[in-house]
């Protein structure tokens, strides 16, 4: 009997000890980010079901949920830095190549020592919590709750240093970063009374290289109370409809509408691809998701028209920022939570704003359409209708969340779980694109990994309003203004170009949260009602996103298209130059915001 040729058979490599265990956690990882995102949707729900039903809600459901808020900001912000998706604004990617090496490893460690300050900061206000004793619901202790928070700055650390390389010595060098921060964590008095601006200088510089947003605005707020001699803090915000959305056959069958009634226009398809764009931000509230989800399917369909490149990628990088207006997009409501105005108003009063910037966008898709002799899409009714039919549930909505908000069913946080949980029964149960064993679990972890990237660029943003505030930056900055300006409208037009600089250089959601609150005084000194100041605000940054350096709709245009950021930087100028415009009409306009809140006595 021969032997058999063991040699013929490739070894078949088991993973390592370490691996296995590595594996392990990171599926518990994911799967308790999951938990805690079904968790949010359900105790909401459950909470206006049992209200309504028996008069009595879920017992502590509302402190609940905001506590998991919390879990979910700071988990999905560990596993975005496990996947490597925390934003930065990657202009290291603008670097020669050889230099991009040593600036990863530079941002690495100056971001591992920025989280290893916020967590120990994070550690000692848990300490104190509980040392207090304080409870939040059904008898939780408040300081279980935000232990997550230390923990996993910890591991941000961890990871931000060992993704800083692909090598040892490289991931040594970032490593330093958190031997730095337990330094100065542990003695604070090494910096106070000292000048801040080496300091800042040093996280501007890291940002550049590709350090992550949060650590930057984190590092600015933790060296400015350092230096003041003041302890540090933390909190965040929450979405998800837009993944499930996004992961099934939603997309194909809106377009399906879209073209059916809008495919008989001049530029058809560019007309349903800026109204579908617009439709799925609202959702996603402009967090790439558009793009990254529909950006192939709506490349796809202009070039199969005729389109040119340049006009497709600058079509498809504008229009996923369109939709922000519209409610209930999260811009408006993280606006209305730090400025302090009526959420309701601002869905009302951005509403026709909203509608302006898409109808700019889809003339311009027509101008292109007759320019480049794009053949049109004959109507039919019967198209039509069975278009409508297949997407009635996605078409709906909208009006459910609406009708949730408005007709006093639901607070905001019960009817965005009414969101998630309409879209989750429509994907899985009645279109069944998305299965509950295969994809359900990636989408929640997806989602999570979002979630943490955005939320804890919230949280650490709250940090530096703080300081700013303690510091009467809001004070100072109107005494300055009113000293300097004397005129409404000239007013209006430097808010304009402050925003614009703003939306270059910072992602909407942490500029609300640290810009906002200096505004709302200044708004209020030069009669500009607080509605329209916000539907400004959010207008001005919805430029933001396609604006050079940092717009995060550029470099993930860039990826979804593969094409350089210039080249997708020269494909946006027409249509920032036409949303500008719109902005420039929203901003002098005020009746255009406020004209259906005075028809609704509001």
């Amino acid at each position: 009997m021969t032997q058999p040729d063991t040699e013929a058979r490739p070894a078949v490599r088991r993973p390592s000890r370490a691996a296995a265990v590595l594996g392990f956690l990171h599926r518990g990882e994911d799967s308790l980010a999951g938990v805690v995102l079904v968790a949010m949707v359900a105790l909401p729900l459950a909470e206006m079901v049992t209200r309504r039903a028996f008069g009595v809600g879920v017992p502590g459901s509302g402190p609940v949920v905001q506590h998991l808020t919390l879990w979910i900001a700071f988990l999905g912000a560990a596993l975005a830095a496990r996947e490597r998706r925390l934003l930065a604004v990657a202009t290291a990617e603008l670097l020669p190549s050889g230099w991009r090496r040593g600036a990863r490893i530079a941002a690495g460690a100056c971001a591992a020592a920025v989280s290893i300050l916020l967590g120990r900061a994070a550690l000692d206000l848990v300490l104190i919590e509980r040392d207090a004793g304080g409870t939040f619901a059904l008898g939780i202790a408040t300081w279980i709750a935000q232990a997550v928070i230390p923990v996993t700055f910890a591991a941000i650390a961890v990871r931000v240093a060992w993704r800083a390389d692909d090598a040892w010595p490289g991931r040594a060098i970032a490593g330093l970063g958190i031997v730095f921060g337990l330094v100065l964590g542990q003695f604070p008095g090494l910096l106070e009374t000292r000048s801040a601006w080496p300091w800042l200088v040093l996280v501007i510089a890291a940002t550049a290289l590709g350090m992550p947003l949060f650590a930057a605005i984190g590092g600015a707020a933790a060296l400015l109370f350092l230096i003041d001699g003041v302890p540090l803090a933390a909190i965040p915000l929450f979405t998800l409809a837009g993944f499930l959305l996004a992961e099934g056959q939603a997309s194909q069958r809106l377009l399906r509408v879209f073209r059916a009634f809008f495919g008989s226009l001049p530029g058809g398809t560019a007309v349903v691809v800026a109204l579908i764009f617009a439709f799925f931000t609202v959702f996603t509230g402009g967090s790439g998701v558009t793009i990254l989800a529909l950006g192939a399917l709506a490349y796809q369909a202009l070039e199969a028209d005729g389109y040119r490149s340049r006009f497709s990628v600058g079509l498809l990088t504008g229009s996923a920022s369109l939709g922000l207006l519209l409610p209930p997009a999260l811009p408006l409501i993280l606006y209305g939570i730090v400025a302090g105005v009526s959420i309701e108003d601002l869905f009302i009063g951005g509403f026709l704003p909203g509608l302006l910037l898409i109808g700019l966008v889809a003339g311009w898709g027509m101008r292109e359409g007759r320019r480049a002799g794009i053949p049109r899409q004959a109507f039919e009714p019967r198209e039509a209708g069975k278009a409508l039919w297949s997407a009635k549930w996605e078409l709906l909505l909208p009006l459910v969340v609406l009708v949730a908000i408005f007709g006093g069913f639901a607070t905001l946080v019960e009817a965005s779980a009414i969101t998630a949980g309409y879209a989750f029964l429509m994907q899985v149960f009645v279109h069944r694109d998305v299965s509950v064993r295969r994809d359900l679990p990636r989408v929640l972890t997806h989602a999570a990994v979002l979630l943490g990237g955005v939320l804890i660029i919230l949280a650490v943003a709250m940090g530096l309003t703080s300081y700013l505030v303690d510091a009467r930056v809001p004070t100072l900055a109107l005494e300055w203004v009113q000293t300097r300006v004397d005129s409404k409208l000239a007013f209006l037009l430097l808010l304009n170009v402050f925003l614009l600089i703003v939306g270059c250089l910072m992602d909407i959601f942490s500029a609300t949260v640290v810009v906002a609150p200096l505004l709302v005084p200044l708004g209020l000194a030069f009669d500009i009602h607080p509605i329209h100041l916000g539907i400004i605000f959010i207008a001005n940054l919805e430029l933001g996103y396609m604006t050079p350096p940092v717009g995060l709709n550029l470099f993930l245009a860039a990826y979804r298209f593969d094409r350089t950021l210039g080249e997708v930087a020269r494909s946006v100028l027409p249509i920032l130059l036409i949303m500008a415009i719109g902005v420039a009409l929203i901003t002098y306009v005020p009746a255009m915001t406020l004209g259906l809140l005075s028809l609704l006595g509001r």
